[in-house]
């Protein structure tokens, strides 16, 4: 793993534990308790006015970072009073923490709450495993304003669900790495901005966590590079087959495979080639012979297979792509094939369902949709893409990433249909079909960036060649 892609990686609530645990042989939890604490007091003191403050402390190690954070913003002159859902556990660090505020102290009551123009939420954490409800959850409602340590309490720090009650934050504080919580939603939407802080958990242990979770973004993964000894069919060739009832679905998957750098890409519409050459750019190519004469040509390694093609023509067209061992995108037409019986899916490289798509073949996924990713991309032995905000791109040996590099403007239709010609553009450059379809998702979401307000498909390819310039240079800056 190269140190741009470890510096992306996502422990999960258990991994950190592993993480903490192996660095306190290294460094006291004591001492990065009190780094953590310096951490918040830092922030807020960015963020927010000097003002009338409340830390909420819960008994664990969470608690004790909220009490090191309450001391040096009292140290610093601001008015701060912490309300304790139960005492420390004796002896530990925490209660360590705990005994150094000599601040005044109230009920943790939804009552007092209102006295406060700020609360810090001390209380769980993003290791959280059951509901807020009562007497907490009444606190938190009762807040103004919230600053969260680690993760707002009531967000599951591995899931980004929601167990019962969880506050709105408009800025949490966490460590050493985010967490999949702070990017898969809801939780997102609820963290507010999200600062890491380095509090001095040694390098070295992270990667020593079996964490297999990653940040999408560039040092990820490189997009190939187009030097001056490349051509066409290094660049690679992208083969799309074309429906006679759709034909714009298509011409869509072609327009992102063209944008994003592909060498030559060819439609394969047999006898519907006159209404595709009507409408067809110059620089794509139309076939109109049939399927296993076009499969003659070894160079024609991916196809696009879904976008636009009725449940019949993907049951004719499907197999007979996996039978001549190419590389398959799955899309579209392939999940009404596959509704409620994933295995027609096997020997897809790639399939890439939103969320009714995902959830008429596999069923339902529930709240841990990481999870339910990573189940899918093991039981048909392909890579994932969960569409979606917050899009998962999930390989068959367990490795996921999640995507926040996107905005509102994808949600339009036949941005999946680009998608598919962006994520068989990659694959036919030579990358592996996850690394692939991770620089996929996340060229797709900044070509829509760069489409400006209420865009139409149409129009993201033509971003997709600066949106490419941009992951390459951001890629080389990372990996140095």
């Amino acid at each position: 793993m190269n140190d741009a892609a470890y510096r992306l990686l996502l422990p999960d609530p258990a991994q950190m534990g592993r993480v903490d645990a192996l660095a306190a042989r290294e460094v006291p939890i004591r001492t990065l308790m009190e780094h953590a604490g310096r951490a918040v007091e830092r922030a807020v003191r960015r963020h927010v006015r000097p003002c009338r403050v409340l830390v909420l402390c819960g008994p664990g190690d969470n608690g004790g970072d909220g009490y090191v954070a309450a001391r040096r913003l009292a140290q610093a002159g601001w008015p701060v009073s912490i309300a304790a859902l139960a005492p420390p556990r004796p002896g530990g660090d925490a209660a360590a923490a705990a005994a150094l505020w000599d601040g005044p102290v109230v009920p943790f009551e939804a009552a007092q709450v209102g006295h406060f123009d700020l609360v810090i939420d001390a209380i769980f954490g993003a290791g959280l495993s059951r509901p807020v409800e009562g007497n907490v959850a009444d606190v938190l409602r009762a807040a103004r304003r919230v600053v969260a340590i680690d993760m707002p309490t009531g967000v599951d720090g591995g899931t980004g669900a929601v167990r019962g009650y969880a506050p709105q934050a408009e800025l949490t504080v966490t460590f050493c790495r985010r967490k999949p919580g702070h990017l898969l939603l809801p939780g997102r939407g609820l963290c507010g901005r999200c600062e890491v802080a380095d509090i001095g958990i040694p390098e070295s242990v992270v990667g020593q966590a079996g964490v297999c979770t990653w940040h999408n973004a560039p040092g990820l993964w490189q997009v190939p590079h187009c030097g001056v000894e490349s051509y066409k069919y290094s660049r690679g060739v992208v083969s799309i087959c074309g429906g006679a009832q759709m034909p714009g679905a298509a011409r869509l998957s072609a327009g992102g495979a063209r944008g994003s750098g592909a060498g030559l890409v060819r439609l394969a519409v047999g006898a519907a080639a006159d209404l595709y050459r009507m409408q067809a750019p110059a620089g794509l190519i139309v076939d109109s012979a049939p399927l296993p004469e076009l499969l003659h040509d070894a160079r024609r390694r991916v196809w696009v297979c879904g976008p636009g093609l009725t449940v019949e023509e993907v049951g004719s067209v499907f197999p007979t792509l996996v039978e001549a061992k190419r590389q398959v995108v799955a899309d579209a037409g392939a999940f009404s094939m596959a509704a409620g019986d994933p295995g027609r899916l096997r020997g897809a490289a790639v399939v890439t369902p939103h969320a009714g798509e995902f959830a008429r073949v596999f069923g339902h996924p529930g709240e841990d949709r990481l999870a339910a990713a990573r189940a899918a991309a093991a039981l048909i032995d392909a890579v994932v893409v969960m569409k979606g905000p917050d899009t998962i791109i999930a390989a068959p040996d367990g490795r996921a990433a999640i995507n926040d590099h996107a905005t509102p403007a994808l949600g339009t239709a036949g941005s999946g249909d680009t998608l598919t010609g962006i994520v068989a553009t990659m694959m036919a450059a030579g990358m592996p079909a996850w690394e692939g379809a991770c620089a996929a998702v996340w060229l797709h979401g900044e070509a829509a960036m760069r489409a400006g307000p209420w865009p139409v498909a149409e129009q993201f390819d033509l971003h997709l060649g600066a949106a490419r310039a941009k992951a390459e240079a951001e890629g080389q800056k990372k990996r140095g």
